[in-house]
Order: structure tokens, then C-alpha cells, then sequence
């Protein structure tokens, strides 16, 4: 599935330092470029821990503020309630269409929901180990694994057509999807299909294991994809295969 056409939306980049790799600050940049400009960037942390010593390498590369917050008791910290409260800050206070948050705790998933309300979009970033309820709640989540390991994942777990159809909502949204736009011949054109997907929920092929909407449905045998040319541009069409006796 594809990101949205470049604009000039206001984007506010909140990163809860303490549950984000550093290394992956090129990749979440260059995400967001495709939804709008970042004009407020912060991350938050007790910045006297060794542990974001990643983060303070590359704060001034990419204008990021760092928002300082000592822990207030022994394995608690503050931070978390500080970037929940600059958020609905910046909700009330500035022209903000899109929140972007970089964590992978649950603890964030209210205040998504609250953003969400309010007819922003959030993006989310975050591990693999990132909590259902979290993942959902995102207008779009992206997992910031390794990329041996992600790879691997994609590698075991979902590439394959039969491994991919053992996945039920992922057929569900699919085969939804491709029925609500479907002409009478039962073809749908991959751009409304997307859309659709995308006010479902949180959704992103890349999170299987391929880089656009099209390579995930052509890589299962249940739909067929074709690409129809006209004078002007190429639309990729798709429609769910017809039953095979016997098959699923």
C-alpha cells in the first residue's frame, strides 16, 4: 500500500525516546515526507540515561528538541506523561493535521484514539513486539525491526499464498475491500481498493513483507491482478479468483 501524494500538512513528531531505535530516524523521516512537512519534532527521555545515547548522537542532524524529564520514582518515568500532554497541547494550540508517534507502549493507545477523535491521522512507528491494541488504533503503523530480522520474518511467516490466506482478517479486509469497488465484471481498480483499506484501519503491505498493495494481492492465489493501459496512464485492476472444486 502506498503513502498519499506529497502535501504540505503540518506534522508534529513526538518520539518517546526509551522505546525507539535511533538508527531508524532516516527511515521514520523519510516516511513522513510522503504526508507533509515535520514542523515540530521532540523527544522525550531522562537524557542523562545511557541508554538513549543513540538519540543524543543524532538530535541536532535532524532538529529534533529533546525534552528533558528526570524519573520521578526508580523504574518509572515521566516522559511518557509529558509527550501525552504536549500532544493535546499541540492539538488545541496549532494547525497540526497529522500526529506521528514513534513508541511501541500501549499506554499511548487513549491518546491515539483522542487524536483520532478529532479527525487527525496518526502514524505510528514502532517494534514488532508493539501491542495489538496500540497497532490498531494508528491511522498507519510501521514496524522498525531489524532488517535481517524483519526480513526473516517476512521470509517465514508471510510470504507464500498459503501462509498468507491462513491469515484471517488480512483476507477479510482483502476480499471487503475488493468487493466494495468491484464494476459488474468484478474487477476493481487498486486505487479506491486502497482507500478503503485505509479507513478500515491501520494497514500497510510493507508489514507483510512486500512494498506495494499490488505485489501483496498478486502474491495470493485467491485474486488476479492485471494492469489496463489507456492513452494516459495504467491502472492495476484486480478481482477475486474464481473457485477451483475442491480448492479454498
Amino acid at each position: 500500500m502506498t503513502a498519499p501524494a506529497p502535501s504540505h500538512e503540518n506534522i508534529a513528531l513526538l518520539i518517546d525516546a526509551d522505546n525507539a531505535p535511533a538508527a531508524k530516524i532516516d527511515f521514520i523521516i523519510a516516511e513522513l515526507a510522503s504526508y507533509g512537512v515535520v514542523n515540530i519534532r521532540r523527544a522525550y527521555g531522562n537524557w542523562k540515561k545511557t541508554a538513549l545515547a543513540g538519540w543524543e548522537k543524532i538530535l541536532h542532524d535532524y532538529a529534533i528538541q529533546p525534552v528533558q524529564h528526570f524519573d520521578i520514582i526508580k523504574g518509572k518515568n515521566a516522559s511518557d506523561m509529558a509527550l501525552l500532554i504536549d500532544a493535546m497541547d499541540l492539538l488545541y494550540t496549532k494547525n497540526i493535521g497529522t500526529f506521528c508517534l514513534v513508541s511501541s507502549d500501549c499506554d499511548f493507545t487513549p491518546l491515539i484514539l483522542r487524536l483520532r477523535a478529532d479527525g487527525k491521522q496518526v502514524i505510528g512507528f514502532g517494534g514488532n513486539k508493539a501491542p495489538s491494541p496500540f497497532v490498531n488504533s494508528c491511522t498507519r503503523f510501521l514496524y522498525l525491526e531489524d532488517e535481517k530480522k524483519a526480513a526473516a520474518s517476512s521470509s517465514e511467516k508471510r510470504s507464500g499464498s498459503a501462509q498468507l490466506k491462513k491469515d484471517a482478517k488480512l483476507m477479510n479486509t482483502l476480499r471487503s475491500a475488493v468487493e466494495a469497488v468491484e464494476d459488474e465484471d468484478g474487477w476493481a481498480s487498486l486505487g479506491p481498493i486502497g482507500s478503503h483499506i485505509a479507513n478500515q484501519g491501520s494497514f500497510d503491505s510493507r508489514n507483510y513483507g512486500f512494498r506495494k498493495l499490488s505485489d501483496l494481492f498478486a502474491a495470493i492465489d485467491a485474486f488476479e491482478v492485471k494492469k489496463q493501459k489507456t492513452a494516459d496512464t495504467t491502472r492495476i485492476l484486480v478481482r477475486r479468483a474464481p473457485r477451483k472444486s475442491g480448492g479454498q
